[in-house]
């Protein structure tokens, strides 16, 4: 089967590429163009690589075609940049999924696997850990645009028959992750800390996040392409709640020094805690993380001391029209939960 990803030059779906490559699939990537990196990154890999913009339903249709599998990764707006624009928000991450489903549908596409978010389709939850039959109350436009991506999903199913499976990432962290992007405490604070950089924290440092490995992320992907079961979503995290202070903490022990803190006013998008209870997928998707935390921190210390150079470090999308005017979509690299 040709497994087609969408936003596969990125963190999370190099990764995956190169999973999937390995389980005998081929492998479509479909990225924006001049993604230069990522391109010298996948020289040596068998994948076909397609440019486009995900907002353009010519693009996207001849990304879809011939087909069988579609991983949706990307997402064209960060959690405290969705709000400056909902409208922008709408436009291009759920509207351009409903191109993506249109084509879906004509392609005749076996299954579409959606990387949600496990962070902001819940909002504040009444409940910790939280269950995917926690209610769905966002509170930024991002988390609101994932829920309704995945209702369409569900609706395409109904109407047309299409497969689907949506999983609500927590925060995957590891090597190739972009340490400038706005997205990404674990490899941004471990970046500066090796750089003796000052690091600086909305809020107190109290807030709580549910961090896990990239290739645990990656395993949850790839185990859905053969799951044929009624549940549909799931939670996919390490089931255990970090503060940022806690974090730090692990870098300091991981590298044995100090790290200067600095802290800043707390942000009002920011839920306080959110740790995600992932049994359905240990029992249903026979899937749990195998990579501790102080493990996934050493290795992708390792990465950057050693090949951080060749992902260099560039300044993020940090606003909409950032997003639209310079490079069309952004793709996984902003994978947050």
């Amino acid at each position: 089967m040709k497994c087609l990803i969408l936003g596969g030059g990125g963190f999370l779906g190099s990764h995956l590429s190169e999973a999937l490559l390995a389980q005998g699939y081929a492998v479509r990537i479909f990225d924006r163009p001049n993604l230069l990196r990522f391109k010298s990154f996948h020289r040596n890999l068998a994948v076909e690589w397609v440019e486009g913009d995900f907002i353009n339903r010519e693009h996207v249709a001849h990304a879809v075609s011939g087909c069988d599998i579609i991983y949706h990764l990307v997402s064209t707006t960060l959690p405290r940049s969705s709000n400056e624009n909902p409208a922008y928000d709408v436009e291009t991450n759920v509207i351009g999924t409903l191109h993506l489903l249109e084509a879906a549908k004509k392609n005749r596409i076996r299954k579409i696997i959606f990387a949600s978010s496990g962070g902001t389709v819940y909002g504040i939850p009444k409940e910790v850990p939280i269950k995917e039959s926690h209610p769905t109350e966002p509170i930024c436009s991002y988390g609101i645009g994932k829920l309704a991506i995945e209702k369409y999903l569900s609706l395409f199913h109904l109407l047309h028959g299409i497969e689907y499976c949506v999983l609500r990432l927590a925060n995957p962290f590891g090597e190739r992750q972009r340490i400038a992007a706005a997205q990404g405490a674990v490899a941004v604070f471990l970046d500066k800390a090796l750089r003796n950089e000052g690091i600086e924290i909305w809020g107190d440092g109290s807030v709580i996040r549910d961090y896990f490995h990239v290739s645990d992320a990656v395993s949850a992907l790839t185990k859905t392409l053969t799951y044929e079961g009624s549940n549909r979503v799931f939670n996919i995290g390490s089931g255990v709640g970090q503060s940022l202070n806690e974090i730090l903490d692990a870098i300091e022990i991981l590298l044995g020094a100090a790290v200067k803190r600095s802290y800043l006013p707390a942000r009002a998008f920011d839920v306080p805690v959110s740790v995600l209870d992932i049994s359905k997928a240990a029992e249903l998707l026979n899937w749990k993380p195998q990579v501790p935390f102080a493990e996934g921190l050493s290795r992708t210390a390792k990465w950057l001391k050693n090949s951080g150079a060749f992902f260099p470090r560039y300044e993020p999308w940090d606003s909409y029209s950032q997003n639209r005017a310079q490079n069309g979509y952004s793709n996984s690299d902003f994978l947050n939960g």
